[in-house]
């Protein structure tokens, strides 16, 4: 390309524009930046959302878990367990008995999600900073302790560390139809509700944690359990260990890290996050309809100066590349004043939380946000690969005007 008459073109082509399409430029310039400022700040939020979730998941689940492939439950013996402990990383092995229970309380009563776990659960400290009321224990003496969600406090307006009314929890048995001794249709067992936890309202409301020998007897389960928690020691890699025990046990057990436990619903949250950025790159591209406007009136107004730069030597394509280099100008400058502000919004409320969460009860009072590096540059691709589709078409009409005949 020759250097001269490309420069020499581009001061032509913006030399005295008229006034119209200055405000067109700007009306142009500003869309984009609107656009792509919405853009960053949607993406951020969703990216906090999911930070916000996996910190508040991983507070209550395990850092590796062990299910049966089939079935709820599967046979524990000392060999197995030893056998896990022997992988190198691991500090704890939690056994797990999990079941839907109903529970009550005076004259309330709620269906829960029961949760006996081994002593093992405690050294795990995963919800020591989450107690809001009560003493964190699972036995004292001889004495069985329960855990409950704030929510099941609430609903059933039980009082802590109340030695004069116990939780009675009952599980439906499994028995032949025709039965007639109501004693066998269910389960009852009377425990004490020790603490409270406070995570999230999805455990909040539902989870009751006691002591593994206690769900035993009442669930009758004997050497079966419905799962395995593993914690890792400090400083170990947890993806080794994931890896070490999943070769380890084979295909009769699924063994899933933090991600996998969750699995539906991160992958909920990335489509949504998708389909998000597809939408806003959609009012990215109607916002940038302005440019094609723009550059179109420019060429129709540049007739003269066209022709006047192909009596020079320029060639149709110097002329096409002036012409989208002015599209790509327009939308660069509006995309970067769009990341500056989009960032600078994006810092404002990390800091300052200027929009809130507008509940009192919000694990967190603004929303949450995190800045992303790659949503920075996959913006600024949509914005590149936009702008020279929008731009081919004035930038071809242009060179068409390349004649003396307009001079």
């Amino acid at each position: 390309m020759n250097f001269p008459l490309f420069v020499a073109g581009r001061y032509l082509v913006s030399r005295r524009k008229k006034n119209f399409i200055n405000i067109i430029s700007l009306l142009s310039l500003a869309g984009v930046a609107f656009s792509t400022a919405a853009l960053i700040i949607v993406l951020s939020i969703f990216n906090g959302l999911e930070d916000l979730l996996r910190s508040l998941n991983n507070a209550f689940d395990p850092e590796i878990k062990i299910e049966a492939s089939r079935g709820k439950s599967f046979a524990v013996n000392d060999s197995l367990l030893q056998t896990i402990k022997q992988i190198s990383g691991i500090e704890t092995v939690t056994e797990v008995i999990e079941d839907y229970a109903y529970l009550r309380y005076r004259d309330a009563n709620q269906v829960v999600t029961m949760k006996g776990v081994s002593d093992d659960f405690l050294k795990e400290h995963r919800i020591d900073d989450k107690i809001v009321a009560g003493r964190l224990r699972l036995n004292e003496g001889d004495v069985p302790y329960a855990i409950i969600g704030r929510g099941i406090q609430y609903n059933l307006s039980v009082a802590v560390d109340d030695n004069q009314f116990a939780l009675q929890v009952y599980y439906i048995n499994n028995v032949k139809p025709g039965t007639l001794d109501p004693s066998k249709l269910y389960t009852r067992k009377t425990i004490f509700a020790g603490s409270v936890f406070s995570i999230v309202q999805n455990f909040d409301e539902n989870y009751i944690i006691v002591p593994l020998a206690f769900a035993n007897d009442l669930l009758n389960m004997g050497d079966k359990r419905t799962a395995l928690e593993i914690k890792t020691k400090k400083g170990a890699d947890a993806s080794a260990v994931h890896r070490q025990l999943k070769s380890l046990l084979g295909t009769d057990f699924q063994v899933l890290n933090h991600e996998e436990q969750h699995r539906d619903l991160y992958r909920l949250l990335k489509m949504e996050k998708l389909f998000t950025f597809l939408a806003f790159a959609v009012l990215l591209a109607i916002s940038s309809v302005n440019i094609f406007f723009t550059l179109m009136m420019l060429a129709i107004d540049k007739k003269k100066d066209i022709s006047v730069l192909a009596a020079m030597g320029a060639s149709h394509n110097v002329i096409r590349r002036i012409f989208l280099t002015e599209g790509a100008i327009i939308a660069s400058l509006g995309a970067f004043i769009g990341l500056v502000f989009g960032g600078i919004f994006c810092w404002l409320q990390l800091e300052y939380g200027i929009i809130s969460m507008g509940m009192e009860t919000s694990v967190t009072k603004g929303y949450p946000v995190k800045v992303v590096p790659m949503d920075f540059v996959n913006t600024l691709l949509v914005v590149s690969v936009l702008t020279f589709l929008i731009s081919w078409r004035p930038a071809v009409l242009a060179a068409r005007f390349a004649s003396v005949q307009n001079l």
